[in-house]
């Protein structure tokens, strides 16, 4: 982990350790539902204060908002102390920082995808009859953001806002190989290595082998690893900047799978993959021009 993550790490920690603190009921605060909730509308509305006014200083928030300086002053130093707010040290007066914009375009990068990814979804399920799913990297696994039922009714440990493990599934194995392989083994690194099935892999070495032919063929592969009777096929969905941003399966049962079926739910997906990653801005890169003979 580099230093600036693991500084940006540790104000997180910080600032969440205060909001527990704040909540808790040894601190005087109450840990009662409805003071955190009073809490919570406490910190938006000064978040929105401090957005309507650029700047602005303890004494002008605590009148606008009709809260006492001692409650403003807390709840200014707990969104400090998670990055949400900078003070300036010769005016000392507050303004908001990027990272709610950050979070903003996350938000808005996700309701885009899920909606590009909307069509070519039904397309591939209406076509194959079976489950399809969109899913993204979250911290050490896989979250899924879209679903397609499967007209068979296949049960399946799987729906929107589950997390699955990233070694055990397609999804999390195109995420993976897509990353710089430091950044992979990183991210693995902190990976429990739960075997769900006797297919399972079992280790960051056992992972990181096979990413590189993940790659290389592009699209991943989960063989009966997550659930038993159960194969996965899925390949990368690129944003317009060319970082991959999602994976896009299909999950079908091992005894439906004929001679034919692998290959056609690759070539299915990769045109479903490209035509999502190019409405989000993506550009493949023209072929390399051949070098002439002699």
């Amino acid at each position: 982990m580099t230093a600036m993550a693991a500084t940006g790490k540790q104000r997180k920690d910080d600032g969440v350790a205060q909001v527990q603190d704040a909540q808790s009921p040894e601190s005087g605060n109450g840990g009662e539902r409805g003071e955190s909730a009073s809490s919570i509308g406490r910190m938006f509305a000064i978040l929105g204060a401090i957005g309507d006014s650029g700047q602005i200083g303890i004494s002008e928030l605590s009148q606008r908002l009709a809260m006492s300086k001692t409650t403003v002053h807390r709840v200014i130093q707990t969104l400090k102390a998670l990055g949400y707010v900078t003070q300036d040290v010769e005016t000392e007066r507050y303004r908001l920082t990027i990272r709610l914009f950050e979070l903003g375009a996350k938000a808005l990068e996700s309701v885009d995808l899920v909606r590009e990814a909307d069509v070519e979804m039904r397309r591939i399920g209406q076509v194959t009859r079976e489950a399809v799913h969109l899913g993204a990297f979250d911290e050490d696994a896989i979250i899924y953001i879209h679903k397609i039922d499967a007209d068979y009714g296949l049960r399946m440990q799987s729906r929107i806002g589950r997390r699955n493990p990233l070694h055990s599934t397609a999804i999390g194995k195109v995420l993976l190989a897509w990353m710089d392989p430091a950044e992979a083994r990183e991210v693995l690194s902190h990976v429990e290595f739960r075997k769900s099935t006797q297919k399972t892999l079992t280790c960051a070495e056992a992972v990181l082998s096979i990413l590189p032919h993940v790659r290389e063929q592009g699209y991943g592969e989960d063989n009966e690893e997550q659930e038993e009777g159960l194969r996965c096929i899925a390949v990368p969905v690129f944003d317009r900047f060319g970082r991959v941003i999602a994976g896009l399966s299909v999950s079908f049962p091992t005894m439906r799978c004929g001679a034919d079926t692998k290959s056609r739910y690759v070539a299915l997906l990769k045109q479903s993959g490209l035509a999502i990653s190019t409405r989000l801005g993506y550009r493949e890169a023209p072929a390399p021009e051949p070098v002439p003979a002699g």
